[in-house]
């Protein structure tokens, strides 16, 4: 056999989403953004609903996301993108629409926004990548980061009497009557990185069948904010994120008898 042979389309495994454009991406090496931008371009393009979606980006380290993936987008002031996608949903209801912030962006001036969109129920997928530190501005504490963790603003480590404690976002909106699937997943292997897609799918399903708010936490690293490699932020993030921010479904209207998480606090 020879290697054109091999070479065919009905032999590949694996290649690039129609939908992800070639520019050169921002984001340092080792990044989970552009491991996120993936898999939404990939189920977008599975769903086949490309010209029906429109993503609103925010501001921080994803602020450009729309160069990287070919469908509407609309820009959103800092932390204001779930109003800016209740305002898009409503006037074009046909529409799949999704927001895609960082925990600065969700958790500390955006708080209020997510909290009250999750609460009204809209119609709308939240991606909230956490890698609990102020990455684009220099690495200073976010609302999620870590007790004891040191950044450019705590260089002595986070101090709960000084600061406060970590936000657990994820927990909060799931408590929300208007939230139908609330996950918390990751990217850091291949069986992680297969579940988040399978999340982001199931929220895109959801907003088909107007379920209410879906909302995704992806726990990612931040290698240039944390001070360390690529492969060293992998294990940092298993060894102390997971702890605190423990993966798995915390929600699900769509199973009678709820997720793992709701049917271990009924318990």
């Amino acid at each position: 056999m020879e290697l054109k042979d091999i070479i065919k389309e009905e032999n590949i495994v694996y290649k690039k989403s129609k939908l992800i454009l070639d520019n050169v991406m921002h984001y340092c090496p080792g990044c989970s953004h552009g491991v996120i931008h993936k898999l939404i371009a990939e189920v977008i393009d599975e769903m086949d609903i490309q010209e029906k979606t429109i993503g609103v980006s925010p501001v921080g380290c994803s602020v450009f996301a729309y160069n990287y993936i070919d469908i509407d987008w609309q820009e959103a002031a800092h932390g204001r993108a779930p109003a800016v996608g209740t305002a898009i949903k409503r006037l074009l209801p046909e529409k799949f629409v999704f927001t895609y912030q960082g925990d600065g962006d969700l958790a500390s001036i955006g708080a209020a926004e997510i909290l009250h969109a999750c609460n009204r129920g809209e119609d709308i997928v939240c991606i909230f990548v956490n890698n609990a530190i102020y990455g684009m501005t220099g690495g200073q504490m976010a609302p999620t980061t870590l007790v004891g963790m040191k950044t450019a603003t705590t260089p002595y480590g986070r101090d709960v009497e000084l600061n406060g404690y970590p936000m657990k976002m994820t927990e909060l909106v799931a408590q929300l009557p208007g939230t139908c699937y609330v996950t918390r997943q990751s990217v850091e292997t291949a069986a992680a990185v297969r579940k988040t897609k399978k999340a982001i799918r199931k929220a895109f399903e959801n907003q088909k069948e107007k379920r209410g708010t879906s909302f995704i936490e992806v726990v990612s690293t931040c290698n240039s904010g944390w001070k360390v490699d690529p492969v060293k932020a992998n294990k940092w993030m298993q060894d102390h994120m997971f702890k605190f921010y423990q993966l798995g479904d915390l929600k699900d209207a769509t199973k009678p008898e709820g997720s793992e998480y709701e049917q271990y606090i009924k318990e």
